[in-house]
C-alpha cells in the first residue's frame, strides 16, 4: 500500500508518517520502481501500536523501548497512571477554584482567598480606585502565596465589624484627596486613619514580617496608580503605623 493508503487506514496524516520515519519509530519500507514507498500489513500493525500508545500519553521518545520490550511497557504504564492521577487532582482543584469564584462573585483573575477583601459594590468606590484595589489584591496574592494570604484574611476577619465600618468614611475622604486639598484636611485624615487602623495593625504585629519585596512592590504600584497626594498620605500612614508597633528599647 502507498503512504496515503496507510495513513488513511491508521487515522494519521502522511506528514506524521514521514515524521515517524525521521525519528526512527517506523522503519523505511522498500520503494517501488517508481520511487514510491510500499507498505505492508506489518507496517500498519506497528503504526497502530504507535498511535495507541501515544493516545495513552506515552511520549515519542519512550516508544522505541516500549514497542519492543513488554517489561518497559509495564513500568511506563505505572508512570502514566501516576501522571493521570496527578492531572485529575489538578483538574479537581481547578474546578473547586472555579466553584469558589462563582460562589463569591469574585473576578477570575483574583485569588479566591483574597476576594473577601474587595470593596463591596454598594460601597460606591470610584472606578479607578476599585481597579487599583483589584490590582493590589492580585499582586498581594501572588507575593504572599495562598497560605499567607489565607492567614492574612483570617487575622483581618477577626476584627470587629464596627471598627471596619468606621473606616469607610475615611476611605471616601481618601478618594477625594487632590492637589487642592488643604493641608489641615490631609493632616487630619492621616491622624484619623492611623487611629482607625491601629487595632488592625496591632493584630498583624505578631505575624511574621513579609519579604521586603512585598511592601516595595505595593508601594511602586501605589505610586503608579494614585495621585501624588494620595501616595504621600498612604506612605505617611504606613510609616506611623510601622513605628508605632516597633518595640521600644529599655
Amino acid at each position: 500500500m502507498l503512504s496515503s493508503e496507510l495513513a488513511e487506514l491508521a487515522g494519521v496524516t502522511v506528514r506524521t508518517l514521514r515524521h515517524y520515519h525521521q525519528i526512527g519509530l517506523l522503519p523505511e519500507p522498500p520503494r517501488s520502481s517508481g520511487g514510491y514507498r510500499r507498505y505492508d500489513v506489518g507496517d500498519l500493525v506497528r503504526l497502530l501500536r504507535i498511535t495507541r500508545l501515544t493516545a495513552l500519553g506515552v511520549p515519542l521518545s519512550a516508544l522505541p523501548a516500549v514497542l519492543d520490550d513488554p517489561a518497559s511497557a509495564e513500568e511506563l504504564l505505572d508512570e502514566l497512571d501516576r501522571q493521570a492521577a496527578a492531572e485529575i487532582e489538578r483538574l479537581n482543584a481547578r474546578r473547586a477554584t472555579i466553584a469558589a469564584l462563582r460562589s463569591s462573585g469574585s473576578p477570575p483573575d483574583l485569588p479566591p482567598e483574597l476576594s473577601v477583601l474587595r470593596s463591596a459594590p454598594e460601597a460606591g468606590v470610584p472606578e479607578e480606585m476599585a481597579r487599583h484595589e483589584h490590582e493590589q489584591l492580585i499582586l498581594l496574592g501572588h507575593l504572599l502565596g495562598e497560605d499567607e494570604s489565607t492567614g492574612l484574611v483570617a487575622l483581618l476577619g477577626g476584627a470587629e465589624r464596627e471598627a471596619l465600618d468606621r473606616l469607610e468614611p475615611l476611605t471616601a475622604r481618601f478618594y477625594t484627596l487632590g492637589p487642592d486639598t488643604p493641608d489641615e484636611e490631609v493632616a487630619s485624615l492621616i491622624d484619623d486613619w492611623v487611629t482607625g487602623l491601629e487595632p488592625l495593625s496591632a493584630r498583624l504585629a505578631g505575624s511574621p514580617a513579609p519579604d521586603p519585596k512585598v511592601p516595595a512592590l505595593l508601594d511602586e504600584l501605589n505610586e503608579h496608580a494614585l495621585k501624588p497626594v494620595q501616595h504621600r498620605v498612604l506612605r505617611r500612614i504606613l510609616y506611623r503605623l510601622e513605628h508605632a508597633q516597633r518595640p521600644t528599647g529599655p
